[in-house]
């Protein structure tokens, strides 16, 4: 489809084209050789507009940083749930439709590769080495999620960093039927475990994350608040991410 339009509008470039070549010649007027064509006539249209290509030029390098569309949305699990983060970091699910706790930002930061952030924490949904889901104040390589739709329309959301070691198999986002988080390694993408239905309420602007090294901690001059990957994390499953723990 894409081509096809590409084609259209080539063609009628073309045939403008030719069409403008087939009019006739108009006489251009001659001017007097009197009248002293000086900086007051040709010249200065040409002083004026280099001095306005150059104005663009300048304007186009003050551009203000550059800015990623995504979506302010809500995750609906196949299991009945949706994807919830707490006012302490913790990650679970809930059936309650109209909590703040349910929003998400869904900000795109690759080809297909999303970052999820919750609305009222500000932290970063990621998956550690373990397969454990934690929340991070700092985006990191485990915040990167693959986002896929699987073959009944549902979306399904890998980790970027880790995945099986002898079978290759993805490492996925899911709940189990009482509404926990699993560990990544455990739920399989045919299964409604894994099946999300994004929810959307309204398409926003977002800077690019800053991309920090795994274990990286807050500066304490931070006005954030201090829960990091490698102090006070919340952690699903009860374990801590390990400091020397690397990609």
């Amino acid at each position: 489809m894409a081509a096809a339009i590409a084609s259209s509008l080539i063609r009628q470039k073309r045939q403008a084209r030719e069409h403008h070549l087939d009019r006739p010649m108009v006489t251009k007027r001659i001017n007097s050789p009197h009248k002293n064509k000086g900086i007051c006539n040709g010249n200065l249209v040409d002083i004026f507009s280099k001095v306005r290509i150059f104005g663009m030029k300048k304007r186009r390098l003050r551009r203000p940083d550059s800015q990623l569309k995504g979506i302010v949305t809500r995750l609906y699990c196949r299991q009945g749930f949706y994807l919830q983060m707490n006012s302490d970091g913790a990650v679970d699910g809930t059936k309650d439709d109209s909590s703040n706790s349910t929003l998400f930002n869904l900000v795109p930061v690759g080809l297909r590769v999303v970052a999820i952030q919750g609305v009222k924490t500000g932290l970063y949904v990621a998956m550690n080495g373990e397969g454990y889901l934690y929340t991070s104040e700092l985006f990191t390589p485990e915040c990167k999620f693959k986002e896929s739709v699987y073959e009944n329309y549902y979306v399904i959301y890998s980790s970027m960093l880790y995945r099986q070691q002898e079978s290759g198999r993805a490492w996925y986002l899911g709940f189990n039927k009482d509404g926990q988080i699993m560990k990544g390694n455990r739920v399989k993408k045919t299964k409604p475990a894994s099946h999300f239905l994004p929810k959307p309420l309204e398409v926003a602007m977002y800077r690019e994350p800053s991309l920090h090294d795994i274990g990286e901690t807050v500066p304490k001059n931070a006005a954030t608040p201090s829960k990091s990957t490698s102090t006070s994390a919340i952690m699903n499953g009860g374990k801590q991410v390990k400091k020397n723990k690397s990609t």
